[in-house]
């Protein structure tokens, strides 16, 4: 194994993510990569800091598995990056060799809602009803994010896995709709036991 692939194992996950989100053939700007990343893996992932994402461009860079292409125009210079077959090599290391792992769940809204006893219990709904609004957003832009992907999401072509994580994508916030509405009845019935 080449020294570079060898490093390469000890990247962080959003490396891995960015050298992910350049395998679609096309080359992208760091600018480029945070627009995609933003919308894509807000959904499911920590949509990186721009500062992030030019960090880890200079460390894939560093270690061979990405390639800067600059193209000069208009008075000034861009810099795009684009996967190297090394890059392509640690990728599929990483997603054929890693442990799968399961997920960590940060949900702020689950966390509050465990020592709520600590505050009001209409805060609580209150909470709650933010949550249902604000997973009705995420619904919303991720429909719109899986139609962007028809037409390219048959197998074979190359949006068919993205597809496959939208669906995901729009289940998983269909059951935390429904997770959040049945914790609210259950506090409704409590405030009525209440009374």
């Amino acid at each position: 194994m080449s020294q570079d692939l060898s490093e390469a194992r000890d990247l962080p996950i959003t490396a891995y993510a960015l050298l992910g989100l350049l395998t679609f053939g096309d080359e992208l700007t760091g600018y480029e990569l945070k627009q995609r990343a933003d919308n894509t893996l807000r959904f499911y992932w920590v949509s990186p800091a721009t500062s992030q994402i030019y960090t880890e461009l200079a460390r894939l860079t560093e270690h061979g598995l990405l390639e800067p292409v600059t193209t000069e125009g208009e008075g000034r210079r861009t810099t795009a990056y684009r996967i190297t077959p090394a890059g392509s090599r640690a990728l599929r290391g990483w997603i054929d060799e890693s442990v799968v792992g399961f997920p960590t769940l940060k949900h702020t809204v689950l966390l509050r809602l465990l020592i709520g006893h600590a505050s009001d219990p209409e805060r609580m709904r209150g909470l709650l009803e933010e949550y249902v609004a604000e997973l009705a957003d995420a619904l919303r832009d991720l429909r719109e994010v899986r139609d962007s992907l028809r037409g390219g999401d048959d197998p074979g072509e190359p949006l068919y896995y993205p597809s496959i994580v939208a669906d995901w994508g729009l289940d998983y916030f269909a059951a935390e709709t429904r997770h959040t509405r049945r914790a609210l009845a259950r506090l409704a019935d409590s405030k009525a036991g209440e009374r």
